[in-house]
This record gives structure tokens, C-alpha cells and sequence, in this order.
């Protein structure tokens, strides 16, 4: 029986980095049945809406995904949806309110240097856990006037607690060696306060696996400078939405960092980090592997955890010995010549 996978194609680049995952899913010999999921442009068309009810449905019942980039215009990314009960969610962009909708509260981000590519940076390996549900991109914000603009952070001890409690849970899983709390608490005293004081009594329940905390200034100073420091990282919304950024700048190029959102239920919408690129879409051009690196991590959601590491493994020889690298690393290759330099790697494996 062929496992049933949503797809959500997304816009700029998304298609053709889409196409190319799938190409490399595919050659993993599991049987996959891609089902689209029509969000975005295709939302509109369909439904009338980015976000339409009909596709948060479908992706609550098929319980996988891979979401490509979605554009979200500058100014206009806060949206609305209307549930059946009447009730309706406010979200500050399309990306925010997949993720509410489903109730997925964490995204994984394992960013890894590369040899021959990432320089100094080439032993880097972090793993940033990103709260994903609330802080300053809950949408709770107003205009004061035309004068100011007031933006509510929010934590919760329930989702505090439910990320950290992640973190080390993935630490153990994976035979990470320590979780750092990054966090504001000396400024955000109440808000960054209680998510530490949160991650401080989860980790008392941890006693097997070290932790600590870093401020998130220091963060970016030590992940810049000696990025050893880190193993696991927690972080809220906003702190590990830039953190993740600036750690696959360091290894070389956003299109080298995966990502997944992981929710209950065994719910997972596995994405890039990187945004739509709206500049190089078409061109053909666009770098597939933090996508494909997010589908091993599906693979490995799904328990296959041979797939994935084959997969992996093929990442890892096309980029260490420069087969097809995009412009974005130096080369010249195409988006689906990297997806076949992958797939010959693994059949040759």
C-alpha cells in the first residue's frame, strides 16, 4: 500500500525544488501517493482563500506533508480563517496559520557544515527547536493612531514547557550531548523570564543530558565564533527563526538547511527554511537540498530511518565532492541536475 503524502507546491522557486524532492523521495523505492494540497495561489483559485478550511481537513487526515516556500507580501501577511464553529483564527502570515491551524508547536532545524564548502564553519552541528505557536508572531498587534504600533510577545508556560520537553526528548533520540535555552531574560524579564524558568524545570527532570543557557545576542556571537558551543538549541519563535538563518549562512547557504513542523498525532509538515526567492524562480537554478533533506527527515518521522540515511548519505557525496552544485555554492548545476546526481548516489550505494 503506497503511503499518501500532501503536497503543497508553493510559489517562486517552490515548484521546482518540489519536483526535485520528490524525484529523490521517489527513488527510495517506498511507495508514495502525492496528494496536492491546494494552499497559497491555488487556495485562492480553488476556495477563494490562501488557507482554505477544505485543505487544513486534508492535511490533518493524511498527517504528512511537504510544503514548499510560500510568498507573503511585505504589509499584507496577517490573515483570517473562519472555522466552522463560527470561531475564526487570526494569523500575521500564511506560514503562522498552517502551523496554528494544524497545532503544530515545534520546527526542527538541523544545520550541518559541509566539507569543501562551508569553510571554517565545516564542523558545525546544530540543532535548532523552534517554539512555533506563539511570542511576536502570535498577531496580537494594533496601530496606536498613525503614530505607533504596539506587537504583543507571548509565552505560555504550556508551550514553554512543551518545546523544552521536545528539546531534550530529541537530544536523547538523536545522542545529542546538551540543550541550551536561548533567551532575553536580562531585557524581556517576564516573557524571556518565564521561558527559561520553564526550560530550567524541564531540564531538573533531565538530569542525564547537560544544559544551559545562552542569551540570544551571545548566541549569535558564539555561533559566529565557536559554534561548538552548541549542540540542541530551544529557542521561542522570533529567536530561533533568526538563529536558524544565520546558522545556515555560516555553513554556506539557506538551501542548505531543512526543516519540519511537528505537531500531535503524529502530524508533520516537513519545509525548507529558506523563503520563495521570487528572483531566481524559472530560471531553474534554485538549490533543492534543504528540501530534500526535509523529506529524509519525513522518512525518518516515518520510521524509516534506513531511507533517510541513504538519502543522506547521497546529500552529503554530491556536495563533498562538488558532482552538482548550485550557483548559490559556487557551481553551475541545474535544480533537477542536483536531484539526479543525488539519486545516481544512491543507487550506487
Amino acid at each position: 500500500m503506497s503511503t499518501r503524502v500532501g503536497v503543497i507546491r508553493g510559489n517562486g522557486i517552490g515548484p521546482e525544488i518540489t519536483e526535485a524532492t520528490l524525484r529523490v523521495l521517489e527513488a527510495t523505492g517506498i511507495g508514495f501517493e502525492w496528494v496536492p494540497v491546494p494552499i497559497g495561489d491555488e487556495g485562492m483559485e480553488q476556495y477563494g482563500h490562501p488557507l482554505p478550511q477544505e485543505a487544513v481537513k486534508l492535511l490533518k487526515e493524511l498527517k504528512l506533508a511537504i510544503k514548499a516556500p510560500l510568498l507573503v507580501d511585505k504589509f499584507k501577511g496577517r490573515m483570517y480563517c473562519e472555522h466552522e464553529d463560527g470561531s475564526v483564527g487570526v494569523y500575521p502570515s500564511l506560514n503562522n496559520a498552517i502551523r496554528r491551524e494544524l497545532k503544530l508547536f515545534v520546527d526542527p532545524r538541523p544545520i550541518r557544515g559541509v566539507r569543501g564548502i562551508s569553510g571554517r564553519y565545516e564542523t558545525m552541528d546544530v540543532h535548532i527547536m523552534r517554539e512555533i505557536t506563539e511570542d511576536v508572531y502570535s498577531g496580537i498587534e494594533h496601530m496606536i493612531g498613525d503614530v505607533a504600533a504596539e506587537c504583543t510577545k507571548l509565552t505560555t508556560r504550556e508551550a514553554a514547557v512543551r518545546v523544552a520537553e521536545y528539546g531534550f526528548d530529541y537530544a536523547r533520540k538523536n545522542g545529542r550531548k546538551k540543550v541550551t535555552c536561548v533567551h532575553k531574560a536580562n531585557a524581556v524579564s517576564m516573557a524571556d523570564g518565564l521561558f527559561l524558568s520553564c526550560f530550567r524545570e524541564v531540564a531538573a527532570k533531565n538530569p542525564d543530558i547537560p544544559s544551559d543557557d545562552y542569551m540570544v545576542d551571545a548566541t549569535a556571537y558564539y555561533l559566529a565564533k565557536c559554534p561548538e558551543k552548541f549542540d540542541v538549541i530551544v529557542a521561542s519563535n522570533q529567536y530561533g527563526d533568526i538563529l536558524s538563518d544565520l546558522a545556515a549562512g555560516l555553513v554556506g547557504s539557506l538551501g542548505l538547511a531543512p526543516g519540519a513542523n511537528v505537531g500531535p498525532d503524529g502530524r508533520i509538515v516537513v519545509e525548507a527554511s529558506h523563503g520563495a526567492a521570487p528572483d531566481i524562480a524559472g530560471k531553474g537554478i534554485a538549490n533543492p537540498i534543504a528540501l530534500i533533506l526535509s523529506g529524509a527527515l519525513l522518512l525518518r518521522h516515518m520510521g524509516r530511518q534506513d531511507q533517510a540515511a541513504r538519502v543522506e548519505r547521497a546529500v552529503w557525496r554530491v556536495l563533498e565532492e562538488r558532482i552538482a552544485l548550485t550557483p548559490d555554492l559556487g557551481g553551475t548545476a541545474f535544480t533537477m541536475d542536483v536531484a539526479d546526481a543525488i539519486v545516481r548516489c544512491m543507487d550506487e550505494a
